[in-house]
Order: C-alpha cells, then sequence, then structure tokens
C-alpha cells in the first residue's frame, strides 16, 4: 500500500508526503507525494501489486504507545478483558501497551507475565508487555522473584518494567532491594509514588465523603468538598514525599526509575532536579490527560475520584509546562476501567484509551503549548526509547523505512463530543463524557492491516 497526500507527522518530520508500507513493515518515506498522478507513478515504481490510497490530507503518525493501563486481566471481567481492553486501544490509536500488575492475582513472575502477552499477541490488535510486581503479591516484602527476569535483553521472557502500581513499597529499604535487583538486569522501574501512612491517613477523609454525598442535600455536599479537600492535600503530601525517597532510592541503587502519573508541581521539580543530578536516561516520568487537561479543586471534577487525585490549576499549569520543557518524557493513560458499581463505591480512576489523543490534541496543540510533532514524541518516539524498541528487528515510534507498520490516520481538526456509552472499553467513568475535543483518530493500522476504523472513515 502507497498511503499519499498525508501529513506526516513523527517527533521530527512535519510535512506533506507518502509512506509506503509492505510486509508489515515502512518500506519507504516520499516527502511532498501528494497529487493522485505522482502517486501513481511512484506506485507504478514500486511495483505492480502496490496500490495507491489518499489520505485526504489527514494526518499519518505511528501508532501511540502507553507505558501505562490496567486491562484488569486476569480476574476481573466485570472491569475489562484482553479483547475489550485491546480493541479500546486501537480505537485510541495505541499499538503498544504496558499493562499494570494489579491484577488477580497479582502478577509476579515472569511466567506469568509472559502468558497474558501470548494471549494478548493472539488477538493481533496491539503489542503487550506485561509488567511484573515489586514484591511478590504485593507483600510488601518479598523482592527475590524479580531473579527470575532474565539478564540478557534480548530473551522473550526479558520484562522491560516492573512496578507496584496501585500502591507504593512501604518500605526503603525493601524498595532499594528491588531496584538493586533491577539495576542488575537493566529492568526500569515504574514508581507510583505515594507514601503509603499518608494514603491511608486520606481514605477515611474519602470515605466520609462519599456517605455525605449519597445524601445528596446542598450541606451534606458542602461538607463532602472539604473531607475531599483534606483527603487531596494528604495525598499531594504522600506523592511528594514519595517522589523524592524513590529517586533517592534510584540513584543509591543506580537503576532506571519512571515516576508514574505524575501530578504535583513539587513532585515535577524533584524529577527535574534529578535529572540534572544523574545520567538523565536514568530518570524518566509521565503525566495523563487528565490530570494536564483537568482542574479538579471544586465542583463535580473535585468528586471525580482517581488516584493521584485531580489537582488545582497551579499544578496542572505545572504538567503543562513539564511536558513544555522536557522534564516530562511521556504522556500516559492510566486507563483504568471499573464497573459502574465499584465506581459508585468509589474505586478510583478512569476509562483513558478512547479520549487520550484527543484530550492532549485539544489541550496542548489547539491550546498552543505543543506542535502535532512535540505530542508525537511524546506519545510515541519517547516512550519506544525509554522502553529500547525504538531499535531492533522491529522498531517502533518513527515513520521511517523498517520501522513496524504501527499507523495511526488522525484528523487533528475534527471536533466530537465524548460519548461513553459508545466505548469499546467496559468502563465508561470518564471526566470528559460529554466534552468536545478537538482531534480525532480515525484509523489504525497494526502491521500495516486496519485494525480500527471508524464510522466516518471513507478511506483504506
Amino acid at each position: 500500500m502507497l498511503i499519499y497526500n498525508v501529513h506526516l507527522i513523527d517527533a521530527s518530520c512535519d510535512c506533506m508526503g507518502a509512506v509506503h508500507i509492505h510486509d508489515g513493515r515502512i518500506a519507504s518515506v516520499h516527502l511532498g507525494v501528494c497529487a493522485p498522478a505522482d502517486a501513481e507513478r511512484l506506485a507504478a515504481s514500486l511495483g505492480n501489486s502496490v496500490r495507491s490510497v489518499n489520505g485526504d490530507g489527514l494526518a499519518l503518525m505511528p501508532s501511540f504507545i502507553d507505558m501505562h493501563a490496567h486491562f484488569r486481566y486476569p480476574g476481573q471481567p466485570q472491569k475489562e478483558t484482553l479483547e475489550t481492553g485491546l480493541r479500546a486501544a486501537a480505537a485510541g490509536g495505541f499499538g503498544t501497551l504496558v499493562l499494570m500488575p494489579n491484577t488477580n492475582p497479582v502478577i509476579s513472575s515472569v511466567e506469568e507475565a509472559v502468558r497474558v502477552q501470548t494471549e494478548a499477541a493472539a488477538y493481533e490488535l496491539a503489542d503487550v508487555y506485561q509488567t511484573m510486581s515489586l514484591t511478590a503479591g504485593f507483600d510488601g516484602a518479598t523482592t527475590d522473584h524479580l531473579e527470575q527476569i532474565p539478564l540478557v535483553r534480548e530473551s522473550p521472557q526479558f520484562i522491560p518494567v516492573v512496578t507496584e502500581d496501585g500502591r507504593d513499597v512501604a518500605s526503603s529499604a525493601v524498595m532499594l532491594q528491588a531496584m538493586q535487583y533491577c539495576a542488575v538486569r537493566g529492568v526500569i522501574v515504574s514508581c507510583h509514588s505515594e507514601d503509603t501512612a499518608l494514603a491511608a491517613a486520606a481514605r477515611p477523609f474519602r470515605q466520609k465523603a462519599l456517605e455525605l454525598l449519597a445524601r445528596g442535600t446542598p450541606e451534606s455536599c458542602a461538607v463532602a468538598d472539604g473531607a475531599l479537600r483534606q483527603a487531596n492535600m494528604l495525598l499531594a503530601l504522600a506523592e511528594d514525599t514519595a517522589t523524592e525517597r524513590n529517586l533517592l532510592l534510584a540513584r543509591a541503587a543506580g537503576c532506571r526509575v519512571h515516576i508514574a502519573h505524575v501530578s504535583t508541581a513539587r513532585s515535577l521539580e524533584a524529577v527535574r532536579r534529578a535529572r540534572r543530578e544523574t545520567d538523565a536516561h536514568r530518570v524518566t516520568c509521565e503525566v495523563t490527560p487528565h490530570h494536564l487537561g483537568l482542574c479538579g479543586d471544586s465542583g463535580m471534577l473535585l468528586h471525580s475520584l482517581v488516584n493521584p487525585p485531580l489537582r488545582g490549576e497551579s499544578d496542572r499549569q505545572a504538567v503543562i509546562a513539564a511536558l513544555c520543557d522536557g522534564t516530562a518524557d511521556v504522556i500516559s493513560t492510566d486507563h483504568a476501567p471499573h464497573s459502574a458499581a465499584d465506581k459508585a463505591a468509589g474505586a478510583p480512576g478512569f476509562t483513558g484509551l478512547e479520549t487520550a489523543f484527543g484530550v492532549c490534541c485539544t489541550q496542548l496543540v489547539h491550546g498552543g503549548y505543543l506542535s502535532l510533532s512535540r505530542l508525537s514524541a511524546l506519545m510515541s518516539a519517547n516512550p519506544a526509547r525509554i522502553l529500547g524498541i525504538d531499535t531492533g528487528a522491529l522498531p517502533k515510534g518513527r515513520l521511517l523505512p523498517g520501522f513496524a507498520a504501527d499507523l495511526v490516520l488522525a484528523d487533528p481538526e475534527r471536533q466530537w463530543t465524548v460519548d461513553s456509552s459508545g466505548f469499546y472499553s467496559l468502563g465508561k467513568s470518564t471526566p470528559f463524557d460529554g466534552c468536545v475535543l478537538t482531534g480525532k483518530v480515525l484509523a489504525t493500522m497494526r502491521r500495516g492491516k486496519i485494525v480500527y476504523r471508524d464510522a466516518t472513515m471513507r478511506l483504506l
């Protein structure tokens, strides 16, 4: 296939042109090919079997790489299944996902992680990297299971990321030991930075707020708001103190550390300082679409529970500034689907795969903060580099010859209204429900094959 008359967008490209796809890879990239006659001549020169497709001026980008998603598999099919999660990923333009281990049972062995990856591969919708827990079964104490991870990165049993996401490791000594195991193997430690004692102190305030909100009176809601603000203050302290600790421990261990879903100005400054004081490639961090797009210190967004919580406007602006100055390397969704009953009971987390590009394009590109090329770097090239999949047999994250034909066709100017009832994900809870976004994924390709097509898409 030759897709021409497309706006080629990646971390270093922003121009009109064409891409030739062959055998699941990008075979060649041709700048400036927009006219049908030019495309036909080019297609003929490439071989009789090449068909040309007019991209109608849409943006052609590398598919997105999510370094932080929850599929709840195995064990919680009422929240998400492998199939629904992968279909949601394809609809959102994601071709590669790093899945968290807070499943039932917790994924704490190489064998369990590889099994999930193998099962996901059978759907041929997206590539999956299943993480392992930092402590066995989230027990907070046992780390010797990490010795299962091969020392050779090229091994099919190599696990590139381990994490205790959903919580933090309370013991600094245990965390240091886990980081030392990972340093020897070149494994990234992804940190859900949250001081466990402060997080525990915040829980009663959240529970009290849920009970008050259920009463539904103006008086009870006002008291609930105060309780939630107290909880969020404690959770901000929990994030900031744990971020500092985890960065210090990672430096002592000599391991690569990735600070997940950073949401406060203080934590971002800690990351910025750590990057200055050590090898920058050893310290990376991510932010989420909901933390860069929403201010959660009042109204219904204050009631929308997620960990870490939606912050105030000064923290939101700090998140955007970190994306602009390079402190934040990656935008990850923290896709966290829940059943309606679990959300009503206070389960924290949002569904995020199918809205991520629209939110980021709206807030960052149309908000005047970043170019579409820079957004592509944050959602594709940078996570590929961190994961080490920007090189090798089938590299990802760029529009370059030899790279995987994992591609997205998007309209950065298309306005659409979020309707969570139509999500592929079983999780329907999103604070963006009903919002009008600008920027929409219209088709997703994996190895050159269409795995998602918007209902309005007439190309391909």
